[in-house]
């Protein structure tokens, strides 16, 4: 099906891309090592069962969830492009 100037299975590849992204992010979000002792934003103690509970804790649970949400927020849109700014 011919799309204008976009080659043959853009599309897929746009979808491909932004799956590949999360997937990305994902993984670095995983802990690796050993946990801090403290909060790397805040300097708070961080509670021994969560360092426990979780490899590679560098953050506190309230900074945790401040930076899960600043992701979050970014994580939505399509950095690649959309259709509407295609189509311009």
């Amino acid at each position: 099906m011919a799309s204008g100037w976009a080659a043959d299975g853009a599309v897929q590849d746009q979808i491909d891309s932004t799956v590949d992204d999360a997937v990305q992010r994902a993984r670095q979000a995983l802990g690796h090592g050993e946990s801090e002792q403290y909060c790397q934003e805040c300097g708070e103690a961080i509670p021994l069962a969560r360092r426990q509970a979780l490899q590679g804790v560098r953050y506190c649970l309230n900074c945790q969830n401040a930076l899960d949400k600043k992701h979050a927020a970014g994580s939505l849109y399509n950095r690649r492009g959309s259709k509407d700014s295609q189509l311009r």
